[in-house]
C-alpha cells in the first residue's frame, strides 16, 4: 500500500512539474522573445548585421541612383523648358494663333477697338479711293467697282461723267455708247443697264437727287447695303460699314466674327465699335488689306498689326521679303486715286496715271 502510494503520489508530482514547466513557457514565450526564441536565432544575429546592414547600404546606395533619375528628369524638364522658350520665341514675336477660346465679349470689344486705334495711326490719310466729286458720281463710281480696282474705274469714269455729268443725262443714255466706255471695268453690259436704270430712277422718283437713306438707296438698280453705305458715309456724313473682300478677309483673320453673310459680318462687326467709327473703320481696314494684309501672300513681316494678329505667319514673316511686298504708297508705288486728296499726298502718296499713260 505504502509503495503503490509513494508511486502515485511521484506520478502527480512530476505531472504538477510538468504542467507547471508549461505553464511557465507557456507565459514566458511573448513575456521574452529573447528566450527560446532568440537561441535557435543567434545564428541570424551574426548575420543579422550584414542582412539589415545590406539593404541600409542598398538604401544608401540607391540614393545616388534614385538621385540619378531624379536628376535626369529634372535636366530633361529643364532641357525642355529651355527648347519650349526658345520655340516659343517666334510664336512671342509672331502673335498667337488664335486668342483665347474662352476670350469674354469685353476681350473681344477691346482687341477689335485697339486693332483700329493701330491702322487709324497708320492710315491717317484713311480715305475712300474712288475719284468723285458729288453724290451721283460715288454712287455710280461703286457700282463699277464691283468685280474691278478702284483703279480702273478711276481710269474709266472721267470720260462717263464727261459725257453724261448728271442722273438725267445717263438716263437717256445709248447703252451701247455707255458699253463701250465702261468696257475696261469688266461685266460692262450688266454695270450699263445698273447705271442706266439706277439713273432713270434718280430722275423719276428722287428728282435727280441721290437719296440720303438706306432703304431708298437699296432700291436703285446695282445698288446694296455695300454699296448704300459707301455713297451714305461718304457723300452724306451717315456712318456705316462697308463690307467688301478685304473687309471680310481682314476681320476672319483677326477672329471678329466667324460669320459668312456680308449682313450678319456688318451687324457682328458694327455692334463691336461706336455707331460714329463705322466709316472710317471701313477706310482703315480696307486700307490695310489692299496694302498689307494682301488675300494670297500677306505681308505679315513688315504688319504693324503683327503682335495683336491671330493669324501672324499666313503670309511672309521675314521683314525685308514683307517689305517687298507691299502696295501703293507703302511700296512707294502710285496709288488708285487720279485725284487724291492732300493729306494723302502728303503722307507720301503718289496719284494713279489716267487709263492707258505709263
Amino acid at each position: 500500500m505504502e509503495k503503490a502510494a509513494k508511486k502515485v503520489t511521484g506520478a502527480t508530482e512530476r505531472a504538477g512539474t510538468t504542467a507547471k514547466g508549461a505553464l511557465q513557457e507557456k507565459s514566458a514565450g511573448p513575456a521574452e522573445p529573447a528566450g527560446p526564441a532568440a537561441e535557435p536565432a543567434g545564428p541570424v544575429r551574426k548575420a543579422a548585421p550584414v542582412k539589415r546592414a545590406a539593404p541600409a547600404k542598398r538604401a544608401a546606395s540607391a540614393k545616388p541612383v534614385t538621385t540619378k533619375p531624379a536628376s535626369k528628369a529634372a535636366a530633361s524638364t529643364t532641357a525642355a523648358s529651355k527648347t519650349g522658350a526658345s520655340k516659343a520665341t517666334p510664336s512671342k514675336t509672331a502673335a498667337p494663333k488664335s486668342p483665347p477660346r474662352n476670350e469674354s465679349r469685353t476681350a473681344l470689344v477691346r482687341r477689335a477697338r485697339r486693332i483700329d486705334r493701330e491702322l487709324a495711326e497708320v492710315y491717317p490719310y484713311a480715305h475712300p479711293e474712288l475719284d468723285f466729286e458729288n453724290s451721283f458720281q460715288l454712287l455710280v463710281a461703286t457700282v463699277l467697282s464691283a468685280q474691278t480696282t478702284d483703279l480702273r474705274v478711276n481710269q474709266t469714269t472721267p470720260a462717263l461723267f464727261a459725257k453724261y455729268p448728271t442722273p438725267e443725262d445717263l438716263a437717256v443714255a445709248n447703252p451701247e455708247e455707255v458699253e463701250e466706255i465702261l468696257r475696261p471695268t469688266g461685266f460692262f453690259r450688266a454695270k450699263t443697264r445698273s447705271v442706266i436704270g439706277l439713273s432713270k430712277a434718280l430722275s423719276e422718283e428722287f428728282g435727280g437727287e441721290v437719296p440720303g437713306r438706306l432703304e431708298d438707296l437699296v432700291k436703285l438698280p446695282g445698288v446694296g447695303r455695300k454699296t448704300a453705305f459707301v455713297v451714305l458715309g461718304n457723300a452724306f456724313g451717315r456712318p456705316g460699314i462697308t463690307v467688301d473682300t478685304h473687309f471680310q478677309r481682314l476681320v476672319h483673320r483677326w477672329q471678329w466674327t466667324a460669320e459668312k453673310d456680308p449682313d450678319k459680318i456688318e451687324a457682328a462687326v458694327g455692334a463691336l465699335f461706336p455707331k460714329s467709327d463705322w466709316t472710317m473703320l471701313s477706310h482703315h481696314v480696307i486700307f490695310h488689306g489692299r496694302r498689307i494684309c494682301h488675300a494670297r501672300k500677306p505681308a505679315c513681316g513688315a504688319c504693324p498689326l503683327a503682335p495683336l494678329c491671330p493669324a501672324y505667319g499666313e503670309g511672309e514673316t521675314d521683314p525685308e521679303k514683307a517689305q517687298k511686298l507691299l502696295k501703293y504708297e507703302k511700296g512707294g508705288f502710285p496709288g488708285q486715286r487720279l485725284n487724291p486728296p492732300q493729306a494723302y499726298l502728303d503722307a507720301g502718296g503718289i496719284p494713279a496715271p489716267p487709263l492707258g499713260a505709263g
